[in-house]
């Protein structure tokens, strides 16, 4: 099991409030985006915001800010990807990997002092289909 960087109950305040407030201004705001993923079992369409950052012309890199244990990355495994917004453009990731990164050099590094203040060791890499 994965160290969890916030609190779980914190999770489901985020899940049931948070992330109807944010899901608009993320998909404009830099360093964040709203993933688009379908659920495993309802195959519902669903939408989250997140720390999310381009790491190469064609990688997303998304920060687990509570841990691995969440439905969206549980979606986005099982699916293979999904589609993003960000800057209010929408991209179809896939190939999602999970890693570990202690020194989050994979995240820009005005970035990292929020992460290791959050304690954010765990993120989840795509490829943007061109």
């Amino acid at each position: 099991m994965s160290h969890v960087a916030l609190p779980r109950w914190l999770a489901t305040v985020n899940l049931r409030f948070s992330n109807a407030f944010m899901r608009p201004i993320a998909a404009w705001l830099p360093w964040f985006a709203v993933l688009e993923h379908v659920g495993r079992t309802s195959g519902t369409v669903r939408r989250t915001a997140l720390m999310a950052f381009r790491r190469r012309p064609d990688r997303w890199v998304m920060a687990l800010t509570y841990g691995t244990d969440v439905q969206w990355l549980r979606n986005v495994i099982a699916a293979g990807g999904g589609r993003l917004q960000s800057r209010g453009r929408w991209v179809e990731v896939t190939d999602p990997r999970q890693f570990r990164d202690a020194s989050r050099s994979s995240v820009p590094w005005l970035v990292r002092p929020m992460l290791a203040l959050l304690r954010v060791t765990e993120f989840v890499e795509m490829r943007e289909v061109r």
